[in-house]
């Protein structure tokens, strides 16, 4: 501890999360002793002005239920999001500018920052690609249910002819895990670099030079830009930044899939799967995974996403515990 910093953070913060944990439950279940006492001895006024104490100590258990979903490590961190458009040209990509939105909105409801990366535009409508981090407090743990393929069902705008078209998108989530704890070198000749204008508004802010970069990870293909800012040596950073995030995720992807094979489990191939259907012509959302159905899409497409997120959490955790038991139903 004394001999490693980082080590010594890490430790600190996972020690201080656990902290707060234990001490909220002791003192929840001291509260919820207490006001069982009191209502064995209370009359029947009494009792009613302790239902209000009641529903707060139920609101406590709530919250402290949700901090045990966060089991997944870097759950307290930024969350790296990329969503791309699938096969289907403009439907697609209009469906993938929508999720870029969503999940913007979702993000600004919540009081976090969203720093946007990378964005390359659709040539009628929506976005290919875009790339951008929410700062905020458990973002990377709330965000992880939303990692996978979501789907559109609905009446093109796009079609003159008013028919109904599915279209996909995946959305991929990484944790942006702190630069000391990622012990990842690429070697100059790993990686090709390639400049290009910055997309803009137009006006006094578009950027009028080659100051966007990209980074192609030659032995994996993988590719990451930036323009981010107006500065190309800047933008160079970030990119390789989070090079360096999605390369240390594959690497532990694979190190749990390793360690899995030789303990003997078959882990389910499942990212990458469809999670979710939005069906817009017939007013309702569904969540593959967890069942879990909701009829205002309007309102999740504008960032009401907690109920769907939360819902997502428990499968996930529920998953964890099932693979941790060597059970795999």
């Amino acid at each position: 501890m004394w001999n490693n910093a980082a080590r010594a953070r890490q430790v600190t913060q996972e020690a201080g999360t656990v902290r707060r944990i234990v001490e909220g439950y002791t003192s929840l279940e001291s509260d919820a002793q207490g006001l069982s006492e009191m209502m064995e001895i209370a009359d029947a006024d009494e009792r009613e002005m302790l239902m209000e104490e009641q529903q707060s100590i139920q609101k406590r258990v709530d919250d402290l239920y949700r901090e045990t979903l966060f089991t997944m490590k870097h759950a307290d961190t930024s969350a790296i999001v990329r969503v791309k458009s699938g096969a289907g040209g403009t439907e697609s990509m209009d469906w993938a500018g929508m999720l870029t939105r969503m999940f913007m909105r979702w993000a600004e409801r919540r009081g976090y920052k969203v720093d946007l990366i990378d964005q390359v535009d659709g040539e009628q409508a929506g976005v290919i690609s875009s790339e951008f981090i929410i700062r905020g407090d458990k973002a990377f743990g709330m965000m992880l249910p939303e990692h996978g393929v979501h789907r559109l069902v609905r009446v093109s705008p796009f079609d003159s002819n008013n028919r109904r078209h599915t279209s996909f998108a995946s959305v991929d989530v990484v944790p942006e895990v702190p630069a000391e704890e990622i012990n990842i070198h690429i070697p100059d000749s790993d990686l090709r670099r390639d400049v290009f204008r910055s997309q803009g508004a137009g006006g006094q802010g578009v950027n009028t030079t080659d100051s966007a970069v990209r980074l192609t990870h030659l032995p994996t293909g993988l590719a990451v830009a930036s323009q981010q800012t107006r500065s190309q040596i800047k933008n160079h950073e970030i990119a390789l930044q989070i090079l360096k995030q999605r390369l240390y995720d594959i690497e532990v992807k694979k190190r749990e899939d390793e360690e899995a094979k030789a303990r003997g489990e078959q882990k389910k191939i499942e990212w990458g799967s469809q999670i979710r259907s939005y069906v817009l012509d017939k007013q309702y959302i569904k969540d593959h995974r967890t069942g879990v159905m909701k009829h205002n899409p309007a309102d999740v497409l504008d960032g009401d996403l907690d109920d769907l997120m939360w819902a997502g959490l428990e499968w996930l955790a529920g998953k964890r515990v099932a693979e941790e038991s060597g059970d795999d139903e």
